[in-house]
């Protein structure tokens, strides 16, 4: 099966699967349904710009509604699934992309899986505060909450403050007080 192909059909599986995401509890975790797309490839052709430009807006179309049905998957505890949905986007590099497919192997308990995909979040923005609250989560689960803590002052250093959200999460979870 080509790469393609293998795209295509995580795609048709994740569509299949949409309707009962729908009818799915509130989202588990903090994070959002439409992180900003991929940025563009650099294989254009000179003269091509209109179809270009119409061909990148159906690309980012694409890659923001497939994110949106394998965030849905994952949020509603179908890890498998979502994850295969995420992979299916071809953007494994993009931050967003990677944690989520860290944060659904750290929920199924596969956490070396989920070390190398937050890692790899990192890698491609590490400025991503959600990762860094989410891999403080992956550090207190494996008992070493001084790690957690480390994160947690990163967290407070690139968003200016104490009171962004995930500050205020991986901030609970050190104090006892939040499920995660």
């Amino acid at each position: 099966m080509t790469a393609s192909r293998s795209r295509c059909a995580g795609l048709i599986a994740a569509g299949a699967l949409f309707a009962f995401v729908t009818a799915a509890a509130p989202a588990l975790a903090e994070g959002t349904s439409s992180p900003p797309p991929p940025a563009p490839s650099g294989d254009k052709k000179p003269g091509d710009s209109k179809s270009g430009k119409k061909k990148q807006k159906q690309s980012e179309r694409q890659f923001l509604d497939g994110y949106r049905i394998a965030y849905d998957l994952i949020q509603a505890g179908k890890y498998d699934a979502g994850i295969s949905a995420m992979h299916a986007l071809g953007q494994d590099e993009h931050p967003d992309v990677a944690n989520y497919i860290g944060y659904a192997n750290r929920k199924l308990g596969h956490y070396d899986e989920a070390k190398v995909w937050y890692e790899k979040a990192l890698a491609a923005d590490p400025k991503h505060v959600r990762t860094w609250q989410y891999y403080g989560l992956w550090h207190l689960e494996q008992g070493n909450r001084l790690k957690a803590e480390e994160y947690l002052k990163r967290i407070s250093e690139l968003c200016g403050n104490t009171s962004c959200k995930e500050y205020v999460l991986l901030h609970n979870a050190l104090d006892g007080n939040v499920i995660y």
